[in-house]
């Protein structure tokens, strides 16, 4: 494990590290840093100004220090001379509550300390579109049943390849690429970790994704629902539980229904019972419940959830057992923060062993073609106000993510929300001009 980055630079030909954090809303914040100053930055953190990025602080706090985490530096495939790092905030020499690695830390030694080590992947959906993101890059890729498209795919074989190297080259181990449901979307898949090891890949994921689009020639986006009629961008995450050492499958148990023992049916209870305030972190945008709550698609599905439902091997649900010990859950979008999505599973989760959580009957139907007829399972919230709510209603969700980072969250989101009111859409002009 890498430990000097002093040391590191010498061995490996790193003349900047650009030291990153990731801030309430998602968004990835860094500084270039030479590499004659990295001792320092490593012992001390690059300074900041909190107020300048979404997080709750004013121009009046103090410096925000971001403490480059050295097991999680990764070189820049495109620009090896450079070195991405994760970083830790913290603010006069305490870990800042609100940022999201720092919950996420936290909330992985409390499962460690009940002797769990919790695994994760995830399926990072994108769009490649073109420059200005008007339309996707490829004229030509206009198939009503796109998924799997294989000169589609291979139309876009420059940009999909670089990345699949990146990530072979980074020993992340990827398995295979696609291109997704939608017209111009596609995704990739890397093997699952422990979950931030997973939320570090994926933040990086997504910088490397726009990166290597940029230097072809397009925009890439993780909008969960960047054009009418298509499928949108999800973020599944698969979830499993290990002990400690990450040798024994925690949750799995072969004698009962879907492999998956009592513990893991109470951790899913988790995920269930506070499924709709979830959604304020998995699905954290306006546009978000443009995705969840989408009328049918022109490929004929959505490929998300609308209910609070789980099954077996069913992808119409918001939960899916696809194997023994492990689930997926199909809830979260391309907007959701890398950390603050694993924090929330973990929280969830862990709150459901705690309370012997039960997650109910699964269900075996088509929820896109008979979900009309499930009239005991909640719905997801209709929109972001509704999501927000649920999660300000949900005290165990909250005080588990840690009620500082709660307070925040909830008072950007809110303010976010009353800024999309306030904006006057061409709809509406459309439809009461002449009232």
């Amino acid at each position: 494990m890498t430990t000097d980055l002093t040391a590191y630079a010498a061995e490996h030909g790193v003349t900047y590290f650009m030291i990153s954090y990731t801030d309430l809303f998602g968004c990835q914040r860094a500084k270039l840093v030479p590499a004659r100053a990295i001792a320092e930055m490593q012992r001390a953190g690059a300074g900041f100004a909190g107020f300048a990025t979404w997080f709750d602080l004013t121009p009046a706090h103090p410096d925000l220090f971001a403490i480059p985490d050295a097991a999680s530096v990764i070189r820049l495939p495109w620009k090896p001379e450079v070195a991405w790092i994760a970083a830790d905030c913290t603010m006069e020499g305490n870990p800042v509550a609100q940022a999201p690695r720092v919950i996420l830390k936290r909330l992985v030694e409390q499962a460690a300390a009940q002797g769990l080590r919790i695994k994760t992947g995830v399926e990072a959906e994108f769009f490649l579109l073109s420059p200005d993101g008007s339309a996707i890059s490829d004229h030509r890729d206009t198939a009503e049943k796109s998924c799997y498209d294989q000169q589609a795919l291979m139309r876009r074989y420059d940009v999909i390849a670089e990345i699949c190297d990146s990530m072979l080259a980074l020993g992340w181990n990827p398995y295979q690429n696609d291109h997704e449901d939608a017209n111009g979307q596609f995704e990739m898949n890397w093997d699952y970790d422990d979950a931030l090891a997973t939320a570090d890949k994926h933040a990086f994921f997504k910088f490397m994704v726009k990166s290597v689009a940029e230097r072809n020639g397009f925009r890439a986006t993780f909008m969960p629902k960047p054009f009418e009629g298509l499928t949108g961008n999800g973020c599944h995450c698969h979830i499993s539980v290990w002990n400690t050492a990450g040798t024994e499958n925690a949750f799995e148990d072969l004698q009962m229904p879907f492999g998956l023992s009592a513990r893991g049916r109470h951790f899913l209870g988790g995920i269930m019972r506070h499924a709709p305030a979830l959604a304020a972190i998995t699905n954290p945008t306006v546009n978000s419940y443009k995705r969840i709550n989408a009328p049918r698609t022109v490929s004929g599905a959505t490929w998300a959830p609308n209910s609070v439902t789980w099954t077996g091997n069913n992808r119409t649900h918001m939960v899916r057992v696809p194997g023994p010990g492990r689930f997926e859950l199909r809830l979260p979008d391309g907007a959701a923060n890398p950390y603050l999505l694993q924090a929330a599973v973990i929280a969830a989760g862990m709150d459901g062993l705690a309370t012997e959580a039960d997650p109910g009957p699964h269900r075996d139907i088509d929820m896109y073609r008979d979900g009309h007829t499930v009239t005991d399972a909640p719905r997801l919230p209709l929109n972001l106000l509704d999501a927000l709510r649920a999660f300000a209603s949900d005290v165990a969700l909250r005080e588990s993510l840690g009620t500082e980072f709660s307070a925040a969250y909830l008072k950007l989101k809110r303010r976010e929300w009353d800024s999309y009111c306030a904006h006057f859409t061409t709809w509406e002009r459309d439809t009461t001009l002449d009232i």
